[in-house]
């Protein structure tokens, strides 16, 4: 399942950055200001309409990032992939500052090692090339357009990971249902970037047509 939405043969990488970091300056402000009670419904959902994914049905191995308290929350679907025997994979910091995997092996075995940063599985570090063993990659966003281009964090780290994903894998950005631009005008988009075949939030999911 390969994403084909192609960037132009020359971009201005520098306005990209400069235009990506306004747009996450107002997304983090804005989700600063929900409250808790509203992550807790958010997780749920997004947790519901995951799990009625066909894909996620047959999956064997699924990637998914452990949220902040700010994130749109993925404890939920963890928990839910993990009882249902599914192998969940999820981001952790190697040596070196190397983005590496972690297998989920319980609640109680996530830590997190520093302030700020999202938890972690305690277990062995897994190489970043363990992502291809994914069937469905969750990833993070704080802003997704209509042709699946996704407002990261900032980094590229997910961007490097994602290049690392099997072509038949389906790559999901969750985000709050106001931060999808499906109609608006198109995210700053670099060549580096990776878009996502489709976007989860409280309200469903939504596929993209290449």
């Amino acid at each position: 399942m390969p994403s084909s939405a192609t960037s132009p043969a020359w971009v201005d990488e520098e306005a990209v950055d400069d235009a990506k970091a306004i747009l996450r300056t107002a997304a983090v402000a804005t989700r600063s200001q929900r409250s808790q009670s509203k992550h807790e419904e958010t997780a749920q959902a997004i947790a519901d309409h995951l799990l009625a994914l066909p894909e996620l049905r047959v999956a064997t191995c699924v990637s998914i990032y452990a949220s902040r308290p700010t994130e749109p929350g993925t404890l939920p679907t963890i928990e839910a992939l993990d009882a249902l025997g599914i192998r969940v994979l999820l981001p952790v910091l190697g040596e070196g500052l190397q983005r590496c995997w972690g297998e989920f092996r319980g609640t109680d075995d996530l830590v997190q090692r520093a302030p700020g940063r999202p938890p972690e599985p305690s277990g062995d570090h897994l190489p970043p090339s363990a992502i291809a063993d994914a069937d469905v990659i969750v990833a993070p966003a704080l802003a997704i357009d209509g042709v699946g281009t996704r407002l990261g964090q900032g980094g590229g780290w997910y961007d490097r990971a994602l290049k690392r994903a099997r072509p038949d894998t389906l790559l999901i950005a969750a985000v709050f249902a106001d931060e999808v631009h499906l109609d608006g005008k198109p995210l700053p988009r670099a060549t580096h970037d990776v878009p996502v075949h489709a976007v989860v939030t409280p309200k469903g999911v939504t596929r993209f047509t290449r």
